[in-house]
């Protein structure tokens, strides 16, 4: 059996004993698959229903494109995005447990006061802005921290680690001590794939994601159409689908409580299969 885990997200206790699934709605023009840009407010209603019918625990809500090299956009053009399409998930989906996909302390605090967002997905673990963690703190809303080398407008170029997975663990310890001391209860570690990292970076993370379980706190797994995927495959982000279920697979295997998806019908019946064969196995340690 699963270790029941639990997050806080207003006033609801979700209960990650079985993986959640947290849908990606990208409120941009150039996010690097382009079947997840929604710019309108007909298209946002449509991935927003869609999301909701193919079973999403989590709607992730994003206006600032971080892929490689990603142009910068302003604080003002990212909340003028959000608020768009925050206003249409809570007008079709009141319900709906929202993430906002944020480094900007003054727009997740926007997020979190005018259409009440419940969690808050930091690519930059607090590095791009020095605000953010006393505001999560003040917030008191869940906070997922990701672990990125670099920003995204350089952190492709050449990364390198003299110890890929003792970085990102003393990096984790370090922060995750700093949001316990201002008072945040409820943290998701990200260990970043594709965020500052090479190919051979990221399947190092793979082959070790269970050894996170050291820090007792739930993790989310974000692959979806990576170029970890399809550049292995010499694919592309869109012929990228199948490989993106295999990963899913293997993560939850190793311990994944949240999945970061573009296809959420496909990752929840990767969560389905996995756990049925938990249910199954004996001496199932996840």
């Amino acid at each position: 059996m699963r270790k029941a885990r639990y997050i806080n997200a207003n006033g609801k206790l979700l209960d990650l004993s079985t993986p959640c699934v947290m849908g990606i709605l990208n409120a941009t023009p150039d996010s690097f698959y382009a079947g997840s840009r929604m710019q309108t407010e007909a298209q946002i209603a449509r991935r927003v229903e869609q999301m909701a019918q193919e079973g999403a625990g989590i709607m992730d809500v994003g206006a600032y494109s971080s892929r490689p090299g990603a142009a910068d956009v302003s604080a003002k053009d990212e909340m003028e995005r959000l608020r768009t399409a925050l206003g249409v998930v809570r007008r079709l989906q009141p319900d709906a447990i929202v993430s906002v996909d944020t480094f900007r302390a003054d727009v997740a605090r926007m997020c979190v006061e005018e259409y009440g967002a419940a969690i808050i997905n930091d690519i930059s673990g607090g590095e791009l802005d020095k605000d953010m963690f006393a505001t999560v703190a003040r917030l008191q809303v869940p906070y997922v921290l990701m672990h990125m080398q670099g920003t995204p407008q350089d952190m492709q170029q050449r990364p390198h680690y003299d110890s890929l997975l003792e970085d990102v663990f003393l990096y984790f310890a370090r922060k995750v001590q700093q949001l316990r001391d201002l008072g945040v209860k409820d943290i998701i570690l990200d260990p970043g794939f594709g965020f500052g990292k090479t190919l051979e970076h990221n399947y190092e993370l793979l082959a070790h994601l269970e050894d996170f379980r050291i820090f007792e706190l739930p993790l989310l797994a974000g692959v979806s159409r990576k170029s970890m995927i399809y550049r292995l495959l010499d694919t592309t982000p869109a012929e990228a689908l199948n490989g993106t279920t295999v990963v899913h697979s293997i993560c939850l295997l190793k311990g994944a409580d949240i999945l970061r998806v573009h296809d959420v019908r496909q990752a929840v019946e990767a969560v389905k299969i996995i756990m049925k064969m938990n249910e199954k196995g004996k001496g199932n340690v996840l």
